[in-house]
């Protein structure tokens, strides 16, 4: 592909036919775009320019302007598999508004040191991994859950200025 290359229309997995011609390999924040010069596989680039910002998937794809499909890969990232009382310690996740990923025996999430100490107090098995991220989607369908950083240390508290605040009455 060519550097002035430009994909602007999104093929949701399993909604695509035919052989894709190059692949993006994306972790899970780099999957969310909607305007991105972003490197292929093979080495060369293209322009993702999307009508609005979406949650690009594992084994989407990407239709460029001459037809040709760049499919999407989860890229490998630090997680954390967590074991134990699943139902409960994915509430308490849920309750943060922290994207996890279900399996039958474990959770995922990225990592958090936070997070990590938190679940550990509550009785869970706590290991860091390295793997594809690709949670559960929001609640109405495509889209995610909006999670909040423990992982900053810019000199400030933990009060955010961002509209709401942290009282959950469920």
């Amino acid at each position: 592909m060519t550097a002035d290359m430009t994909a602007g229309r999104v093929h949701r997995a399993g909604q695509w036919q035919g052989a894709a011609s190059d692949r993006l390999v994306l972790d899970y924040e780099a999957r969310f775009l909607r305007r991105k010069r972003l490197r292929l596989v093979s080495g060369g680039s293209v322009m993702v320019d999307l009508p609005e910002t979406l949650s690009l998937e594992a084994g989407d794809a990407l239709e460029t302007g001459d037809g040709r499909l760049i499919e999407i890969e989860a890229a490998p990232e630090p997680l954390l598999r967590i074991t134990g009382d699943l139902t409960r310690l994915a509430w308490h996740i849920g309750n943060r508004h922290t994207p996890c990923q279900i399996a039958g025996d474990h959770l995922l999430i990225r990592q958090d040191h936070v997070l990590a100490d938190m679940l550990a107090r509550l009785g869970a098995t706590v290991e860091r991994v390295t793997g594809a991220f690709v949670p559960e989607g929001g609640a109405y369908g495509h889209g995610r859950t909006q999670g909040h950083d423990h992982g900053h240390s810019q000199g400030h508290g933990h009060s955010h200025g961002h509209g709401h605040d942290h009282v959950h009455d469920h």
